[in-house]
């Protein structure tokens, strides 16, 4: 288990109060998190914008070396308490792992960070175990899907703006897990608002500035499938074929495979009480929850099979497996009837 302060809330809180460690490598497969990190570094470090020409160096991985790096970490500081060296593309610098030179003793004064990005150092070699004695060895993962909402809400909470339950879905369905995407769409939902007004992002702001329907989306697609509501559902694809590059299958099929995965779940949960189902299917409000209480009802364990076997062969042909003429729209209208026969 990661050490609390070397969680990204953690490494982050002590960068603010510039508790700050020798060595950071930051790797994985999420830039959004590294990014933050690293921004956080070039602006608490060094704080004098005088001395950063002096004091803080950023080197690129296609253009340096393992030795480069060690000797530009182990100059000391000019008038200041801190130097920073930050190495981007990291991945690419070839014999990385000779930093281990460096990071098994480094200098206190020096604060290297490695952006070792969509890739991982392997463990079992010397510069991760190094790292883990005298630095930060962080692991940047992509948030899975169903903890979008929750991390869309914490994510605005650090902004003192709160979102409505829905506002939040529409976002997540939307824009899926792409972090760096999502957090230029928050900022401009905040920066929108009138500073007098309560700071809240409602379904109505969502639909008039990121160009999300608050009608007729995916989050409004499971509740009509859910509920069996045909006319609803027809609704919603007509809308999704009228504007396809807002509404792309790509997009709908990971959400309903998600629904049913989760709805599946919930057949073979025990405990099918509300509090019994939100630990089930790690939910942290039970504003989802009747989606799936109804979707108990009307669709079986084995029609749940049946679904999600539907929705990978539709997955497949979108993709040209076996697809010769169908468009998109014709497969997304054949698999949702099939889900309501």
């Amino acid at each position: 288990m990661a050490k609390q302060e070397h969680t990204f809330e953690g490494i982050c809180r002590n960068i603010v109060t510039r508790k700050f460690h020798p060595v950071y490598i930051l790797m994985g497969e999420e830039p959004y998190f590294i990014d933050r990190i690293t921004d956080l570094l070039l602006k608490h470090v060094v704080l004098d914008e005088a001395e950063k020409d002096f004091n803080q160096l950023i080197l690129y991985g296609s253009d340096t070396d393992a030795a480069s790096i060690m000797n530009a970490a182990r100059r000391f500081p000019m008038m200041a308490e801190y130097q920073l060296v930050v190495v981007r593309e990291a991945q690419l610098v070839r014999d990385i792992e000779l930093l281990t030179h460096y990071v098994k003793n480094p200098l206190a004064s020096t604060v290297l960070v490695i952006n070792y990005k969509y890739k991982h150092l392997d463990r079992r070699k010397t510069l991760a175990a190094a790292t883990g004695k005298t630095g930060v060895l962080f692991e940047s993962k992509k948030v899975p899907d169903y903890k979008m909402t929750a991390f869309i809400t914490s994510l605005l909470q650090e902004r003192q703006v709160s979102i409505d339950p829905k506002a939040a879905q529409m976002l997540s369905d939307f824009l899926g897990n792409d972090l760096n995407r999502l957090a230029k769409e928050l900022e401009k939902l905040a920066i929108i608002m009138p500073e007098n007004a309560l700071k809240r992002i409602t379904p109505d702001l969502v639909e008039q500035n990121i160009g999300i329907s608050k009608e007729y989306n995916n989050f409004e697609l499971i509740k009509a499938i859910a509920t069996k509501d045909v006319l609803k559902c027809n609704q919603i694809i007509r809308y999704f074929e009228k504007n396809p590059k807002n509404n792309p299958i790509q997009a709908t099929l990971p959400v309903l495979f998600n629904y049913f995965s989760n709805l599946l779940i919930c057949h073979y949960t025990k405990d099918r009480s509300e509090t019994g189902l939100m630990n089930a299917l790690g939910l942290r409000s039970n504003f989802q929850l009747k989606d799936y209480t109804v979707g108990l009802r009307n669709y079986s364990a084995m029609k749940v099979f049946n679904i999600i076997s539907a929705i990978r062969t539709t997955d497949a042909k979108s993709k040209g497996v076996e697809n010769v003429s169908d468009t998109d729209s014709d497969l997304l209208k054949e698999l949702v009837y099939r889900i309501l026969h």
